[in-house]
């Protein structure tokens, strides 16, 4: 049985999973979102990639089967099971001047950059070398004109999301601090590794 670690509301972990591990990430009480970075664990330089991951997978809903890819067009995780099934990979991690910009917010918020940064730094990694997160249970609608919405997360406490690691990899997860991504409140997440062997 793998061990549960909770990250508390607000704030982040990083930490490393090797080739073939199971990473799942859970919901514990429900309409939470997670934002989720990866980096090829010898190569900071190789990185998860928006991009590449919608094109190759040809799809802006990514869930159950298909992959997230790096900068370097290689696969970098596999979602292996998904009980959610609504997740984004459009919208850039919350920011500081995510608050300032969107929400006309004064003075300190916490965002989920800072979480990535401050629990990335200390493994050699800047703000500036942060991608666009992958955000689990995060429930972004548009319109046919393309008008985007951040609606509440449509995850039920206990809903979680498993992913493969397909090679060595550092990950970073927050439970995220946005208002609108989360129904208005801030839960924690959970995470537990499944080793491959």
């Amino acid at each position: 049985m793998s061990h549960i670690h909770t990250i508390e509301k607000q704030t982040g972990k990083a930490f490393i999973l090797n080739k073939g591990d199971i990473l799942t990430v859970t919901d514990p009480v429900g309409m939470q979102v997670s934002d989720m970075v990866l980096f090829n664990r010898h190569d900071h330089g190789e990185k998860l990639s928006s991009g590449k991951s919608l094109d190759f997978e040809e799809s802006i809903l990514l869930t159950t089967g298909n992959f997230l890819w790096s900068n370097r067009s290689r696969k970098m995780a596999k979602i292996i099971e998904d009980t959610n099934g609504r997740n984004d990979f459009l919208l850039a991690p919350c920011s500081k001047e995510t608050f300032e910009i969107m929400y006309s917010h004064e003075g300190y918020h916490p965002s989920c950059l800072e979480n990535l940064t401050k629990n990335l730094e200390p493994m050699g990694l800047s703000q500036d070398e942060i991608p666009t997160a992958f955000n689990i249970f995060m429930n972004v609608q548009f319109d046919a004109s393309g008008k985007i919405s951040v609606l509440p997360p449509t995850s039920k406490a206990g809903d979680y999301v498993k992913f493969e690691a397909m090679m060595d990899l550092l990950v970073c997860l927050t439970a995220c601090s946005a208002e609108d991504s989360n129904g208005g409140t801030f839960k924690p997440i959970q995470y537990s590794i499944t080793p491959s062997s």
